[in-house]
């Protein structure tokens, strides 16, 4: 019985659930009797016609004007998401203007523990229709073919025989489409039900244990259950499946075991160390404390160190030349985090780095550490997610959605290559990473680093405002000298030979000396495939993608032309499809290309390339770098993948064929970006005891990017660019935003533009100004025809509030969520 004083703890009747829909709010739903969800935990609800998972955001009493349905189950006891990150998905959300459900979908990696299933089963109606088919067969008066109506019929007879059945069992079994299935729902002669459902998100694996055997069982084992049973109990009576697969027995062994009571067979949690297995592949590296820290290293793992200990908000930018030794410097800062017993989170820009941080971090931190990135299956996400949110790992490696990690007593966070745009998420939410990790350690009280040899303009910018306090590393480690810079010009060199170069004789000198010195070459392409362009000299028109108004990319390996934006494939065109000519020429040159020239050019050379065609996953990328760092390789031909990061000490020599294509884009962004490829892959070179050299082909020989990047002057080409952007209004003297309005539809884009445009046009908004709409660079993208608006402003408040009434306006006027497209801070204007 309850004292007098003692409170009654009631349960609230209602909760406001975010679910990942595009839509801009909370959906209330009623708590059932004897379910207690939490705050910051997830529900399984009912929305439309189907189940999702949610993340409740509220409880309350408050009874909604409409009727609510009953929230299905509470899939957790403890919130998923503490008060700190449900803080900072509000912000997120805020920020970007995206919707919170979706949001917190990026920010929870745990789809591995939903599993989504649809049935269907037979109706009274249905059982009609099944029963006239068969007296009088199929009918004129259907719309469907005869076809069609036969398979409607074998769903019925299926249905009929059984309560309920799953989707992928039904349409396996009757070989019917879904738009089919749909139109029998519409028809009530069926009915389709959600039974999604939580499931264990721990990845299982089957084991076979031994029950025991009874005295004098043993003499009834032939000798293939005789070897099976020994090799059990030598193992202490328990075994994976798969392994006991892997003997030199009958399949059907231990199944004789298991139905004489023998053997059992259950499933067991895997235990999952992805940040031993997955490094442990690569080649042994050089300890990242092997060699003494120079004055500057020791100098800035001293101010990252006494910020952290101030246990205040503190930014730093680390900005140290490539092959300074900024990975050491966080690897000491992160240990002296663990030895304080808090947690530590290291971002790194492509999942390709993933693998060499993860092997430096295993060696300095063994099993404290945990890796995220989108390389994992869903299940192996779960498992390290929920790893680091019991404290088992304090150490946290991945890629942007890392950010989101869920550390207790977060100390640092380090966001390495700041400066790259794989931070920028292209869908919603369109957060930045960088941005976003600034944010979280602010609201922690946390230290921040920003590291790069090449840091964007935005970071130096604030470093020089004294936003970060700015931290230089300006000499290589054990006083390397940065490489030599030789630039090429190529319309010099098509003069001189007369014909059009891929390889200039310079380079092609450069190389043949490495060779013969037994030391490697990188040569960088940023773009892949064998020939950009399929071009017909009769009528000269190109290729296009049929769903993009993009050029499609031949691959000579794959017989294909591909689109490198929506993934549409076609067969390689041996006549133009517009006039029917044979004359269909390929034009330009990809890093396939660029492998089969130099093949020719160095038969004897051992050439390995690394692009998105050569690795399909993890153990592609580092089986190409360990061939690398073992010597296996001469010479290594690739994309921008090659160019951040690789400390590989026998690359002598680094070839820049083409990378200041850039420069011709419509892009304010593009010289910062061409500066920034180029330095990073000219430090490619020299990082051992050899020097290093970097020829650099180029077309525009006196543009103030390519001329910065061969004298490694990064002040230079910041003063330089910051100039252009202080004309321009462009970032870091405004914010910028882009909106996109997008629809399969011609007409509806050029409507839904225009509308938008004299809203803006009527619409007060001092101190911001909007360009557009236009039509997009790309003006047709994955089937969608692009229009946008360009916004610029000194103040992030006023353009945020004027997106959120220009939002509230396109909802007004039924333009459809989904096809609208706000970018706050957006990278990409293409």
């Amino acid at each position: 019985m309850l004292a007098a004083d003692q409170p009654l703890i009631t349960v609230p009747n209602f909760c406001d659930v975010a679910l990942a829909v595009p839509l801009d709010m909370a959906f209330t739903y009623a708590i059932p009797a004897g379910m207690e969800p939490v705050v910051g935990g997830r529900v399984l609800v009912p929305f439309r016609a189907k189940r999702m998972s949610g993340v409740v955001v509220d409880l309350h009493d408050r009874p909604p004007q409409l009727q609510t349905k009953k929230v299905v189950e509470a899939l957790d006891l403890s919130p998923v998401l503490d008060e700190s990150l449900l803080q900072l998905g509000k912000w997120v959300a805020n920020y970007y203007l995206a919707p919170l459900g979706e949001v917190f979908r990026s920010m929870l990696p745990l789809a591995a523990e939903f599993k989504r299933a649809i049935t269907y089963r037979i109706t009274d109606e249905g059982r009609m229709a099944l029963h006239l088919a068969g007296m009088s067969g199929s009918s004129a008066r259907s719309r469907r073919t005869p076809e069609e109506q036969l398979t409607e019929f074998r769903v019925l007879d299926y249905l009929a025989e059984r309560e309920s059945v799953r989707g992928e069992s039904l349409r396996a079994a009757t070989r019917a489409g879904k738009g089919l299935l749909a139109g029998m729902v519409q028809k009530k002669w069926i009915v389709r039900e959600d039974v999604s459902a939580a499931r264990e998100g721990v990845q299982v694996v089957k084991v076979a244990a031994l029950i025991g055997i009874e005295g004098g069982t043993d003499k009834k084992l032939n000798e293939n259950q005789r070897a099976l049973i020994e090799t059990l109990a030598a193992a202490g009576g328990r075994l994976p499946v798969e392994v006991l697969r892997g003997l030199d027995l009958p399949r059907t062994t231990l199944g004789t075991l298991v139905r004489r009571g023998l053997v059992e067979v259950v499933d067991e949690p895997q235990s999952l160390t992805v940040s031993r297995a997955k490094p442990s592949k690569l080649k042994a590296r050089q300890s990242p404390f092997e060699f003494e820290f120079n004055a500057a290293q020791k100098d800035a793992l001293a101010k990252i160190t006494d910020a952290v200990a101030s246990r205040k908000f503190a930014g730093l930018l680390l900005h140290g030349i490539t092959g300074s030794g900024k990975t050491a410097v966080y690897l000491a800062a992160m240990r002296e985090v663990l030895e304080w017993g808090r947690a530590a989170i290291l971002l790194v820009p492509e999942i390709g780095l993933t693998p060499a941080v993860a092997a430096d971090l295993y060696q300095v931190f063994g099993d404290q550490v945990a890796i995220l990135h989108s390389g994992l299956s869903d299940a192996e996400r779960a498992e390290q997610w929920h790893r680091i949110r019991r404290g088992e790992a304090r150490m946290v490696a991945g890629t942007r959605s890392a950010v989101f990690a869920p550390v207790s007593d977060l100390a640092l966070m380090i966001v390495d290559e700041e400066q790259d745009s794989s931070y920028k998420q292209e869908e919603t939410p369109r957060y930045h990473a960088r941005d976003v990790a600034v944010m979280r350690a602010k609201m922690a009280g946390a230290t921040v680093v920003l590291g790069s040899a090449t840091p964007s303009l935005e970071s130096y910018f604030n470093a020089k405002k004294n936003k970060y306090a700015l931290v230089e590393l300006p000499d290589r480690v054990e006083q390397r000298p940065l490489p030599e810079v030789e630039i090429v010009d190529m319309r010099q060199e098509f003069q001189e030979t007369g014909q059009e170069q891929v390889i200039s004789r310079k380079l092609a000198e450069e190389i043949r000396e490495r060779l013969e010195k037994n030391e490697q070459v990188m040569v960088l392409l940023n773009r892949r495939g064998y020939s950009p362009v399929a071009l017909c000299r009769a009528c000269g028109k190109t290729l296009q993608c049929k769903n993009c108004a993009v050029s499609m990319t031949h691959h000579k390996r794959e017989r294909k032309m591909e689109c490198h934006y929506c993934g549409h494939v076609a067969q390689i065109p041996d006549k133009c499809r517009h006039c029917g000519s044979d004359y269909v020429y390929f034009v330009g040159t990809g890093s396939e290309k660029l492998e089969e020239l130099l093949h020719g050019m160095f038969p004897q050379a051992r050439i390995g390339r690394l692009d998105r065609d050569t690795v399909r996953g993890r153990e592609d990328f580092e089986h190409v770098l360990n061939a690398l760092n073992e010597g296996a390789l001469d010479m290594l031909v690739g994309t921008q993948m090659i160019a951040k990061g690789h400390d590989v000490h026998g690359v002598t020599l680094v070839g820049v064929v083409g990378a200041d294509m850039a420069l011709g884009l419509p892009d304010f962004r593009a010289a910062e970006r061409t500066f920034q490829l180029l330095t990073q892959v000219a430090g490619r070179a020299g990082r051992g005891q050899s020097p290093g050299k970097v020829v650099l082909q180029t077309y525009f020989q006196d543009h103030y990017a390519v001329q910065f990047a061969a004298r490694h002057d990064f002040a230079g080409f910041y003063e330089k660019e910051l100039q252009f952007r202080a004309w321009m209004h462009y970032p870091p003297y405004s914010a910028i935003a882009n909106v996109l309005v997008r629809s399969e539809k011609l007409d509806e884009a050029l409507t839904w533009s225009g509308e938008l445009g004299r809203w803006f046009e009527t619409t007060r908004h001092e101190g911001i100004r909007v360009l557009g709409p236009a039509a997009a660079p790309i003006t047709r993208l994955k089937r969608d025809y692009r229009y946008h608006f360009i916004l610029k402003s000194p103040s992030r408040e006023k353009m945020n509030a004027l997106l959120r009434a220009m939002l509230a306006e396109a909802a007004a006027r039924k333009i459809p969520r989904t096809q609208l497209i706000v970018d706050v801070d957006a990278l990409w204007l293409m």
